[in-house]
């Protein structure tokens, strides 16, 4: 059995680099006979006894909720647009997106599309969330995670937003739903023309951005697309069957990260090697000024 010594001190570093970051309160659900826990953001401004719009954010790799929610300024978002978000933690910091992604979360088989529907059915129920209108979005295993719910998830979100990611495995039949993608063109960690990322804490064969996102067009009946371009940024959109809609944002210059994000600092961040943020935009903006346009049938 090969013990890989660099992950288990990626862990220890990771429970005490975010034990200090956003301070929600805490709460659990029982999925499986595991205890999952949870953060949720519910801005004081929004209208009482109108159902409100959710986003649940899911953290990458190494990552937990908390920071997430420091990282990603989703609650300022949210606090501005007026809905509420809420950030589940993985099983040991990782989800299992499928295929060998990624962690202990795969290794240990965890059920997390069950999760994320028990978790949005609660929520739906205890936050008084529009049904029609939850998406998801996530950072890389984050952003893998989205995609498999998007393929297996009983819980008809509204779109999804992936940011850094791609699918882990071939995805046969796949969920009607608009789907945004926001990718760094030199990501080593997961390759936006797939495979194997050269700077990877997994061994996982990722298939390729334009090719995850050829699996939605066909399940959301795409035409051509249109293409526009500023600066580093190509935004490429393709406006599909019933409303729906894909879109790809690279960026010419970006590795793996969330663009806008609050910059990681400190030992883990050093140990890793993490690429910067750019600023070419802020993800959070365009992924919910997406979002906004779509809901459910």
């Amino acid at each position: 059995m090969r013990v890989c010594w660099r992950n288990l001190l990626l862990d220890t570093l990771m429970v005490v680099a975010l034990s200090c970051g956003a301070t929600a309160q805490t709460r659990t659900i029982t999925v499986d006979a595991r205890e999952r826990t949870y953060l949720v953001h519910r801005p004081p401004n929004l209208v009482p006894g109108k159902p409100a719009p959710l986003v649940i954010m899911l953290h990458g790799g190494f990552g937990t909720g908390s920071q997430a929610e420091e990282s990603y300024r989703w609650d300022e978002e949210a606090d501005r647009k007026g809905f509420v978000v809420a950030y589940p933690d993985g099983y040991r910091w990782s989800w299992n997106a499928g295929g060998d992604c990624c962690g202990m979360a795969q290794t240990r088989h965890v059920d997390d599309v069950g999760f994320l529907t028990n978790l949005i059915e609660r929520l739906v129920r205890d936050e008084h969330i529009d049904p029609k209108r939850v998406y998801l979005t996530g950072m890389s295993n984050g952003a893998a995670m989205a995609y498999r719910y998007a393929c297996e998830g009983t819980f008809p979100v509204a779109a999804i937003g992936a940011v850094s990611g791609s699918l882990a495995y071939p995805c046969a039949k796949p969920r009607s739903v608009s789907v945004m993608e926001i990718h760094g063109l030199s990501d080593q960690f997961i390759p936006y023309a797939g495979g194997h990322g050269t700077r990877a804490a997994s061994d996982v064969a990722w298939l390729g951005v334009e090719a995850t996102l050829a699996i939605f067009r066909t399940a959301d009946g795409c035409p051509h697309a249109t293409a526009q371009t500023s600066g580093v940024v190509q935004t490429t959109s393709w406006h599909c069957a019933s409303g729906r809609e894909v879109m790809l944002t690279t960026v010419a210059d970006a590795g793996h990260q969330w663009p806008g994000a609050v910059p990681r600092k400190g030992l883990f961040a050093s140990l890793v090697r993490l690429d910067p943020p750019s600023q070419a935009l802020d993800a959070t903006q365009v992924l919910w000024n997406f979002f906004a346009r779509h809901s459910a049938d």
